[in-house]
């Protein structure tokens, strides 16, 4: 389960590590940058519980201000192999990568990935095995994550991963009800800035059209198109006759 993901500085991130803990340092290949995952000392001792058998319902044994033996370590280094493996799955619909676990380090200091001062994310897990269980902290450092720093910031409609057909058809169906604005264009001539300030009241404006030429229908900017301009009752209409010709081009 997750407890919560925060932003901190590296160095304010190692001095909050509870000791004792095991820190496995893992590099992102195709981003070419490091991370940080910590197993903490329940974990550590719920793990080599129940991997080497122990019984249920009783509490792990934990021994403290004695350093960890290379079973617990090669143990939790197997575990935090599977939980690399799994966490480059997760990345895979946003980008491939390839998290590489590189040692494991009991001392915070020598486990620097970054500068003190950079900002990273820290994401809390909680792991439960029944009645054991501990913590697990993955770091990543915003240096690492910039590569796909535009990705991340993208937003993703509906379940499946950068595209939802439901939400694609009913925004059709919504589309297809909006209402625009069509302009009948009789004609448009370019005139200096300085003739259109000297107009006066009873200038007249002289169109290059005449009663059969054809109108263009537009949106916007858009032209869509041409047509016949007449009369249908007491109204002035326009008879489509083709499509303008940029859809031509388009198609």
């Amino acid at each position: 389960s997750l407890d919560n993901i925060l932003s901190l500085r590296f160095g304010d991130y190692l001095n909050s590590i509870p000791l004792p803990a095991m820190l496995g340092v893992f590099k992102a290949e195709e981003w070419d940058n490091y991370g940080l995952l910590t197993v903490d000392s329940a974990l550590i001792y719920s793990i080599v519980d129940v991997l080497l058998g122990g019984r249920r319902g009783t509490a792990a044994m934990r021994i403290e201000g004695r350093p960890y033996t290379t079973i617990e370590r090669n143990l939790v280094e197997r575990m935090i192999h599977v939980v690399l493996g799994d966490l480059s799955a997760a990345f895979d619909p946003l980008s491939p990568v390839t998290f590489r676990f590189e040692r494991l380090e009991t001392n915070p200091r020598f486990a620097t990935i970054a500068r003190h001062a950079n900002a990273a994310i820290v994401a809390k897990l909680r792991i439960d095995m029944e009645d054991r269980g501990g913590r697990l902290e993955l770091l990543i450092p915003y240096a690492t994550l910039e590569p796909v720093r535009e990705l991340l910031l993208q937003m993703f409609m509906g379940e499946k991963f950068g595209r939802d057909s439901i939400w694609e058809n009913h925004l059709a169906n919504e589309l297809w009800q909006t209402h625009v604005n069509l302009l009948a264009v009789l004609d448009e001539q370019v005139m200096l800035l300085g003739d259109v300030i000297n107009l006066e009241v009873g200038n007249r404006l002289v169109l290059n059209t005449s009663p059969t030429s054809p109108v263009e229908v537009r949106c916007g900017d858009v032209p869509l198109f041409k047509g016949m301009m007449g009369r249908k009752g007491d109204r002035i209409a326009i008879q489509v006759r083709d499509r303008a010709r940029i859809n031509e081009e388009e198609k």
